[in-house]
């Protein structure tokens, strides 16, 4: 654009900022037609029915023993996991690659732990 064009445009939205439109109560209809705040009868059964399974599934997990069970699961995982980082750990020697067993044990921690947590965030974030 050339600087006349600039300087028409540049008055043309200075003098149509500072014209003012007459809404006639518009605003004021409008806010009073928005819907009140207050929390509908189906959000209230909806809660209460979410709060009610989540007690009823949290007093079956106690109740059944299921606390054993996934610690036991959780055991196995962890024991796979050691047991995986102890075969990489033995192997590498064996290959022709120098590699730093701290940097092995650093990625491997940053993987198992930062990258999780870092997805929890961004997913709670977006809910």
């Amino acid at each position: 654009m050339t600087d006349n064009e600039n300087i028409l445009l540049e008055s043309f939205f200075k003098e149509a900022a500072q014209q003012q439109i007459e809404d006639n109560g518009f605003t004021e209809r409008v806010m009073e037609s928005l819907p009140s705040k207050t929390v509908s009868r189906g959000h209230r059964l909806a809660r209460l029915w979410t709060w009610f399974c989540l007690s009823v599934g949290l007093i079956l997990f106690l109740v059944l023993g299921c606390w054993e069970s996934l610690k036991d699961s959780m055991m196995v995982l962890f024991a796979a996991g050691a047991t995986s980082v102890e075969v990489l750990l033995t192997t590498i020697p064996t290959a022709d690659l120098q590699v730093n067993p701290l940097l092995v044990v650093l990625f491997v921690a940053v993987v198992g732990v930062y990258l999780p947590y870092r997805t929890y965030r961004k997913l709670s974030a977006a809910l």
